[in-house]
């Protein structure tokens, strides 16, 4: 698989039958390869297709939701934008990580909140989670996220768009974690 560690499912536009076959596609990939699988915004599919865990934005429903569906052992992340006061509350909430972002132009969201390295180095100092950044995150910027306290990096567009180098990227952003 290149190096990830943690593959995401997100494909919002999709019904929920190839939702559905998707998810469980990747999951069987993913228990293959030893690699931990979480389903975006949908605790329901994720239980469905026995995934490890759940995203949750902040109109996806609560952690405590998400938790008395997917049980104690699942994985819940919670978007946190670019605010220190919903990393707190995730946190106070029993989020297993959080996610900060747009740190870029993102191709996925444009129109996503901007968040900034102050912020990073702040939630990095007050929040005892893991941290994943998102957001427009490329080989040469992924650096500067990770100096500031970045545990993971959510990439989409870098990864993908050059379909005959994905495992080579995937790698090469494993790579910046090893400096």
């Amino acid at each position: 698989m290149g190096g990830a560690r943690i593959i995401q499912y997100r494909n919002k536009p999709a019904s929920a039958e190839l939702q559905l076959k998707q998810a469980q596609t990747l999951a069987q990939i993913c228990k293959q390869h030893q690699v931990c699988f979480i389903i975006n915004d949908d605790p329901q599919l994720a239980k469905k297709v026995n995934a490890n865990g759940v995203h949750v934005g902040k109109d996806d429903g609560l952690i405590a939701d998400a938790r008395k569906i997917l049980g104690a052992d699942a994985i819940i992340g919670v978007s946190c934008y670019n605010q220190l006061e919903n990393a707190r509350q995730a946190q106070a909430d029993g989020a297993d990580y959080i996610a900060l972002g747009r740190f870029f132009l993102s191709q996925t969201k444009p129109d996503a909140v901007q968040a900034s390295l102050k912020l990073l180095a702040q939630v990095q100092h007050v929040i005892d989670l893991p941290i994943v950044v998102i957001g427009g995150i490329s080989r040469d910027n992924a650096g500067q996220l990770i100096e500031h306290g970045a545990d993971a990096i959510a990439v989409i567009y870098d990864l993908f768009h050059n379909k005959h180098i994905i495992k080579q990227a995937a790698q090469e952003f494993q790579l910046l974690f090893d400096k």
